[in-house]
């Protein structure tokens, strides 16, 4: 089993810096993305904007409960987000992205191993464990996506 330090050290690949999985994370992916391509919908696909929101959306969500808030996210909402519409608005999403994922790791790392199998808010919600794992499979999911949306923009 993953120990919280190991967890942290998955989720930090996914997202800021690794190649292990994938061979890319968000950054590499991101970072040279145009707020006008990451606004562009290919077909009928989600845009890679409403792909990072989504996914910053339930890091956000997860670190609150780890700060010991409440669990106040919902799937329903989790694609609402205010139209991009500058380089500037992608920028800060890009760079609240990036710090609210160094901020999730770095809380990862804190929890104690024992706490890592208890239940997440909630019983239904399974563990921490549970609910860190998914947030990383869940991330990687949606990387993919990203990298095939991003190869189909330039071949338009």
């Amino acid at each position: 089993m993953s120990s919280p330090s190991q967890l942290a050290k998955r989720f930090r690949e996914v997202i800021l810096n690794g190649l292990w999985i994938a061979n890319t994370n968000f950054k590499a992916q991101l970072s040279d993305i145009t707020w006008e391509q990451a606004t562009t919908r290919v077909g009928s696909l989600n845009t890679i904007a409403m792909l990072t929101f989504h996914i910053h959306y339930y890091i956000a969500g997860i670190i609150n409960v780890l700060e010991g808030g409440e669990l106040e996210i919902k799937d329903k909402f989790s694609f609402d987000f205010p139209p991009i519409e500058s380089a500037e608005q992608w920028e800060k999403l890009l760079n609240k992205l990036w710090a609210d994922a160094e901020k999730f790791a770095t809380l990862v790392e804190k929890i104690p191993d024992n706490k890592l199998d208890e239940a997440f808010v909630d019983e239904k919600y399974g563990s921490y464990r549970r609910n860190i794992d998914g947030m990383i499979e869940h991330s990687y999911y949606h990387l993919g996506q990203i990298t095939l949306i991003k190869k189909m923009l330039t071949h338009l």
